[in-house]
């Protein structure tokens, strides 16, 4: 029986211009949509690759979290559901 690889739905932030082409040539990744120095993306299997596209840029902030299996690909504005912000009412 063969296991599926897991996919992560991932939102990395950047102190500078984030590396979105090299992120978008590792193996793996796809569904990358950089915002100012925001890039969220989905990493199936190893991180390895993805980890090597951020080599030499300074990550400020990285999340991930699993993908369900059968959950629709529309990302939600935040890698783990939706964010709050300063001054949001829960």
């Amino acid at each position: 029986m063969t296991r599926e690889q897991p996919t992560q739905r991932v939102e990395v932030s950047f102190v500078g211009a984030p590396p979105a082409r090299q992120i978008e040539r590792a193996s793996g990744v796809s569904d990358v949509e950089a915002d100012g120095r925001t890039v969220r993306c989905l990493v199936c299997g190893s991180f390895q690759p993805f980890l090597e596209a951020l080599s030499g840029h300074e990550v400020v902030s990285l999340s991930a979290c699993p993908v369900a299996d059968g959950a629709p690909e529309a990302e939600p504005a935040h890698p783990c559901g939706p964010r709050s912000e300063p001054g949001d009412i829960a």
